[in-house]
């Protein structure tokens, strides 16, 4: 596992400091390609460096979340309305596919992997547009939020509740309605940041209250 990965996946919990000898020994190189990598993370705003101190896996901020569900909901949503006129049944094919992949791993209890297929179902939806470069444009701006949201997904229900939105997102797809789409799509989106709202309150250890 990559040290982003790690981070994503809150294996590395924020506010956590990183120490660079045991990455090392556990990825097995160089403290020259961690040093390398912690650089990114860092630009990237996922760990910071403090100078005498050490290098800290970055807390969650509910102004970096919130901005970033903001530009991938612009995205995301100019994208299903383009998709929903010109998807053909090949694509609906994979997208059903994935659905039920979803629904098994959910009825196993498999939260890790029904998030990857989650994550698969919505760059789907955005390698449908033939943009090569807006999925790279939506998962950079979606990093907060899908950090924040491995905290989220093991609530009782929420589960059920995201295959659900992603069953309307698909029937609007098979519909052809760009309409339906986008509000499927901005429902979906935006339940995820009303769930991650009181996090701050439950969480406070792990998020960084000056913004």
């Amino acid at each position: 596992m990559s040290l982003k990965q790690a981070i994503l996946s809150l294996e590395f919990r924020p506010g956590e400091i990183m120490q660079k000898p045991e990455i090392c020994a556990e990825l097995g190189v160089s403290r020259s390609p961690v040093a390398e990598a912690v650089a990114r993370l860092s630009a990237e705003g996922l760990v910071n460096v403090v100078p005498q101190a050490g290098t800290f896996v970055a807390r969650f901020s509910m102004e970096e979340i919130r901005e970033g569900a903001f530009l991938r909901e612009a995205l995301e949503l100019a994208a299903i309305e383009m998709v929903a006129t010109t998807i053909t049944e090949d694509q609906l094919v994979l997208l059903r596919r994935n659905l039920r992949i979803q629904e098994a791993l959910m009825q196993d209890g498999d939260i890790s992997g029904f998030y990857q297929m989650d994550a698969s179902m919505h760059e789907l939806i955005m390698s449908f547009t033939h943009f090569k470069r807006l999925a790279v444009l939506a998962e950079t701006a979606w990093v907060h939020v899908n950090r924040a949201r491995r905290l989220n997904l093991p609530a009782p229900g929420r589960i059920e509740a995201t295959l659900e939105e992603h069953k309307a997102i698909v029937a609007a797809l098979e519909a052809r309605d760009p309409k339906a789409a986008r509000a499927a799509t901005r429902y979906h989106l935006r339940q995820l940041i009303t769930f991650l709202e009181p996090l701050v309150q439950s969480h406070p250890d792990l998020f960084d209250t000056n913004n």
